[in-house]
């Protein structure tokens, strides 16, 4: 058992400030487990928001040594005990108290976003046919348990607050599962264009190196739907087709 220290944002949206609270690490921890014994020892009054405790509901993100972690994941043997151990709330959203941020604009994005919109059932008994390959191409982004931790780590929304006017890696990786899948035949490349800001997006990747499900945002989902946004708008041959089309 050895002891370690914990630097911890303490306030709410008025203000705030890091405080220390020095606490024993035993073998197999996670940096949840010290926040819980850290409220049970000496600040029963510390918000932290979180619910399975097995990296499957996204509820306690945080940025842990400045980077976006879920808490419950992050073992307190695979980071340095020598020193402080950081631990502040997510920086693109609206502190709320301590640990916990205000998520809900992420859910208010998505009631907006177009929902899937199926073509006629194939079959009779209302069945489609679909290939394995098409199935599988979509099953990725399904893994999403929408932690925000990819919204958090992007400049677009952490740094330059543009939350009217981009949607954020975490949605494209939804409509990326929409625009992709056999059966959809919903329209969105103009409101990706023009709504949803993808456009913004310069492809870091700091969204895919922080999703702890391993979904490969950028190149799997972004670049994707980049390309199609392109292919609509931009490419000459396509504006030559419409305007044949036009005309015709």
């Amino acid at each position: 058992m050895a002891k370690a220290t914990f630097r911890i944002w303490r306030g709410n949206s008025d203000g705030g400030r890091f405080e220390d609270y020095e606490t024993n690490i035993s073998e197999g921890m996670v940096v949840l487990d010290a926040i819980h014994q850290i409220q049970a020892e000496s600040a029963s009054d510390l918000a932290v928001r979180w619910n399975c405790k097995a990296g499957k509901c996204g509820a306690c993100s945080a940025e842990v040594n400045g980077r976006p972690k879920l808490m419950c994941m992050t073992r307190c043997n695979e980071i340095p005990l020598d020193k402080p151990v950081t631990l502040e709330p997510m920086k693109a959203f609206p502190l709320i108290k301590d640990l916990v941020t205000d998520v809900s604009w992420n859910f208010r994005v998505k009631k907006k976003l177009k929902k899937f919109k199926p073509r006629p059932s194939d079959n009779e008994d209302g069945s489609w046919i679909m290939s394995q390959k098409d199935i599988d191409r979509v099953q990725e982004f399904r893994k999403c348990i929408e932690c925000f931790l990819c919204q958090d780590v992007c400049h677009v929304l952490r740094e330059h607050r543009l939350h009217d006017e981009f949607i954020g890696p975490r949605f494209f990786v939804y409509l990326a599962s929409l625009e992709m899948h056999p059966l959809d035949t919903e329209k969105r490349l103009a409101d990706l264009k023009e709504n949803d800001g993808i456009g913004y997006c310069n492809i870091t990747k700091c969204c895919t190196k922080v999703c702890p499900e391993d979904i490969t945002i950028t190149d799997n989902a972004i670049i994707p739907l980049k390309e199609r946004v392109v292919d609509e708008f931009y490419d000459p041959l396509t504006k030559l087709f419409r305007v044949f089309k036009k005309n015709g």
